[in-house]
This record gives structure tokens, sequence and C-alpha cells, in this order.
């Protein structure tokens, strides 16, 4: 038998929190972000919740490929764009927007005789200071990009340094004076300006980690207003019981010590199967359905947790590390971290399944 770890992914969740993102921003079309395969959920599993999605962003150009294999026939968005002269024909022969943020990439449309025009997203540079060009530059670069004979229609887009805590509306503004001339439709909000930020919502909106229910800020009390749907769930078991007395300590470093006589149990769950290593004393996960605590280091594939609220449980118990009841930005917050880097970093080696996709009310069957 195989190691009891395992991970769940909850398509209908995404379908869910991608309607969540239609209603709040009701005057936006949505990409929806996919990138790192689908931040470690897999674009194959969560492909069936993207029907609702007007177009599909991500970066490689072989996930790019793969959407089109599944089906895909909208718009899909890379991200950063074009790198070699090679790429200019897969995006022509994928039907592929092409994200422009420089003039070497201008440079390579240039160059391009496709047989079909491609659409792009020009981007500027409001304040991240990543991709994309300066205000000053940006009508001069949009006029080089509009003479080009390659290049179809020219969206507009930009990105927030930091939505997650408030302060936009610098970028805004700048985005908006350079661009007061020019035509093409306008992408500014990501996730964090998708929740906070209606002024940003524009013709398109880029939501990413709360398509998988996470919080752009790492922070879960940020989103308890909002109800998004975990889209992965972590889950182990009990492999081993220890009852230590006063003054004993647990595990490598001898971090943790009893204040008193207490039981522990070990899970099948470390740091190689995705876990964060530097995950404290006291961060949650769910015992025999009863919120706990983890104590000590975490290990390569073991970690340990307090028993005392749920003394029932022993050997064989059911474990949640995250999922529904335990936010994944509970566990990353604490270890110094971000939901995103968590669920992008779940270890290949433990298995995943797929819960069923559940009809929308619309589609189920005639009876």
């Amino acid at each position: 038998m195989p190691r009891p770890i395992s991970a769940r992914i909850h398509p209908d969740a995404v379908r869910h929190n991608l309607q969540l993102v239609k209603r709040t921003a009701r005057s936006s079309r949505a990409w929806a972000v996919i990138k790192a395969n689908a931040y470690g959920h897999g674009i194959e599993r969560i492909y069936p919740a993207l029907a609702d999605a007007d177009g599909i962003a991500l970066l490689d150009l072989d996930e790019a490929v793969r959407v089109r294999e599944l089906g895909w026939t909208k718009p899909v968005l890379l991200l950063e764009g074009i790198f070699e002269p090679e790429d200019v024909e897969t995006a022509e022969r994928h039907r592929l927007t092409v994200t422009v943020h420089c003039d070497d990439q201008l440079a390579l449309l240039k160059a391009a005789k496709p047989r079909a025009r491609i659409d792009i997203q020009l981007k500027m540079n409001s304040g991240m200071n990543r991709l994309g060009y300066r205000p000053g530059e940006f009508e001069a670069a949009w006029e080089r990009a509009s003479g080009i004979e390659a290049v179809s229609s020219i969206g507009l887009m930009s990105h927030f340094a930091n939505a997650d805590d408030g302060a936009i509306d610098w970028q805004i503004d700048e985005f908006d004076a350079a661009t007061r001339n020019l035509p093409g439709t306008r992408s500014l909000s990501n996730s964090a300006a998708v929740l906070w930020h209606p002024r940003a919502h524009r013709d398109w909106v880029r939501p990413g980690t709360i398509l998988y229910g996470a919080s752009p800020t790492g922070c879960a009390r940020h989103i308890e207003g909002f109800p998004l749907r975990a889209a992965m769930t972590l889950e182990s078991r009990i492999i081993g019981v220890q009852t230590l007395e006063a003054g004993e300590t647990i595990g490598y470093g001898r971090t943790f010590k009893a204040d008193r006589a207490m039981r522990i149990g070990v899970v099948a769950c470390g740091y190689a199967d995705g876990y964060p290593r530097h995950a404290p004393t006291g961060t949650p996960v769910i015992v025999d359905g009863v919120r706990t605590r983890i104590v000590g280091r975490v290990s390569m594939d073991m970690l340990t947790v307090d028993l005392t609220p749920c003394p029932a449980a022993g050997i064989g118990a059911p474990v949640e590390l995250w999922g529904e009841r335990v936010r994944v930005d509970e566990v990353a917050e604490p270890s110094g971290t971000i939901g995103y880097e968590l669920m992008c970093a779940l270890a290949r080696r433990v298995p995943v399944s797929i819960d069923s996709v559940v009809p929308r009310k619309e589609e189920a069957p005639s009876a």
C-alpha cells in the first residue's frame, strides 16, 4: 500500500470561485490565470471548471498548446510573451494573444511573416518595475506596434505592485494618463484588485490565486468576506502515536518541550511532500475532524501534531493539512510564505485524485 498522504483537486471549487469573480467584476471579461500548471493543481484537472472564463492566461507555450489540445477555442494569453522567432509561428498556429513588454519582442513580430495576424497586449510598467514600457514611452511603443504588419488588435495592460494593501491609485493614474489617447481594451486587475479595487476592473480582469481559493495577501483573514472555496485538499493519516512526559522534547533540534504529559501523533507528511519545513509549532491542522496544531520541527517525511484536543484519535485517524477547513494561507502565513507557493510546490510523489465535476443546473441531463 502507498503512504497515506494524498491530494484531492476540486474543479467545482474553481468554477465556484470563477463565478464569484464574474459577479464581483460584472462589467469585465475574465482571463482565468492557470500559469505554473494551474498553480500546481494541474491544467487538465481543472480545465472542466473553466468553461465560463472569457480567456485563459498562462506563461509557457507548451501549456498554451495543451489548452488548445483540450479543445479551448476562446482567447489564450501568453503573459510574458515570446522569446524566439519560432514562438511567433507557434502563436500564429494556435491563435495565441501575445504580451509585448519590450522592443525586442516587437522586433520578433516585425521580422515574422505569419499567415494570420496576431493579437497583442502591450504592457506598461506603471510602477511594478518588472516588465513593460514606462508611461512616457508607452504611446510611442503603441505607434511602433500598430505599424507592424503581423500585429492585429492591441490591448493595453499593466500590473499592480501592491494591490493587496490598497495603494494602487497612483499606478492607475499613471496608466490612464499614458493611455488617454490610445484605443484598445484595458486589463489591470490581478486577484487583489478584483476583490478590493473596482476602479481597476476595466475591460478584462486577470484572477489567479483566488480561482484556487487562496488569499491574494497570503492572510486567510483578508478573504473572510468572500466565499472562496479551496480547490486543493492535502490530507494524510496518523501513522504513529507517542506519549510524552512533562519536559520531554520532540523531533530534530528538540524545538518543542512538553509542559505536561501529552499524546502526540506522527503524520505521514513532510517537506518532501510540499509542506513547509519552516511551519512553526502552533500551525493549525485538522485531526479526526478536530482542529489542533503541529508541534516540533517538520521533517522530510513526517510531522507531529498535538492530540490533546482529539483524545480518541489514534493510528489511522484522518488528517487535513490544508483544504476547506484549514486554509492554505493559515499554513503559509506562519511559515513566512504565501499560499501560492505551497500550492505550486506540491511534490510529484504525492498521489493526486480529482473530485467529479457536478453539472450545473442548466447542464444537468433531462430525466
